[in-house]
């Protein structure tokens, strides 16, 4: 995956396993990542990352291990770093059987990352990794899903569900969309070739969340933009209800009471991801 230049960018690729003694050679891996773990844990080096991808075992290492692997630690990265200072960090680095390893960050610390940055591994090893590096996800939506099909957002919603670990999905569209300036709001939309293709799953609030929760999100709330209207700081209700004079506050009222802001939520339970709310 090509990165622009100095927007270094992070890839890990999946090697295919070729002979009998793969699971020897992954194994290695497991082994090289302990050991690392436990240097690290004791003062040999600072790493604040490996902990995020490794357990720290309860066996204690060896001195001679500990000393052998900090040499290793050091002497690679010098080297690396020493490319990196040559060529202006205006390069690429292939990490090669990467496992475990945490360059990619620790060089992120520095501002001594490449253009971009690859890492290749056994399938099953890349895998564990990306699980562990997923980053919490936000996704946000305004008047998007209500242009595609029922179907079309549903897959969307499932989609995101199941591919980010840690995620939250926002949403702004119509709602209460079954009453009479609800069907006003789609006739004048038609006169501009404008189909509302997906506006049946917009007939309430509660259609609203059902339809995040049925998706696979684990939590799901919805306020109509009148109730969130009615929330705002009165300081700056204040200041922008003095710029101009509005005559029709009823108006308001019902266009604001036909759009909402819907939030839905999955993982993040340490992170308190299921008590935002507005």
């Amino acid at each position: 995956m090509a990165a622009s230049l100095r927007r270094p960018s992070f890839t890990t690729c999946s090697s295919s396993p070729t002979d009998t003694d793969d699971e020897g050679v992954r194994g290695t891996c497991e082994d090289a990542s302990l050991c690392k773990r436990f240097a690290v844990s004791i003062g040999y080096w600072q790493d604040p990352y490996i902990q995020h991808l490794v357990r720290l075992s309860k066996e204690r290492k060896a001195p001679e291990i500990n000393r052998g692997y900090f040499a290793r630690v050091h002497g690679v990265s010098q080297l690396i770093k020493a490319f990196l200072r040559k060529t202006g960090c205006n390069c690429q680095i292939l990490n090669l059987g990467a496992g475990m390893d945490t360059t990619f960050w620790r060089l992120k610390d520095e501002d001594l990352l490449p253009s971009k940055y690859f890492e290749i591994d056994f399938p099953v090893i890349v895998t564990r990794k990306l699980h562990s590096i997923k980053l919490p996800t936000l996704l946000v939506a305004e008047c998007v899903l209500v242009y595609m099909t029922p179907e079309q957002s549903a897959n969307l919603l499932k989609w995101a569900a199941t591919s980010f670990e840690t995620a939250m999905f926002i949403n702004y569209e119509q709602v209460n969309m079954e009453d009479r300036f609800g069907q006003i709001m789609i006739e004048n939309l038609r006169r501009r070739q404008c189909d509302l293709a997906g506006v049946e799953t917009c007939k309430s609030l509660e259609s609203q969340k059902e339809r995040l929760l049925s998706s696979g999100w684990e939590s799901a709330s919805a306020v109509d933009m009148m109730e969130l209207y009615s929330k705002l700081p009165r300081a700056e209700v204040s200041r922008i209800e003095s710029l101009e004079f509005l005559d029709e506050m009823e108006l308001l009222e019902q266009l604001m009471q036909h759009y909402c802001l819907c939030w839905a939520t999955k993982g993040g339970s340490d992170l308190g991801l299921k008590e935002i709310t507005y």
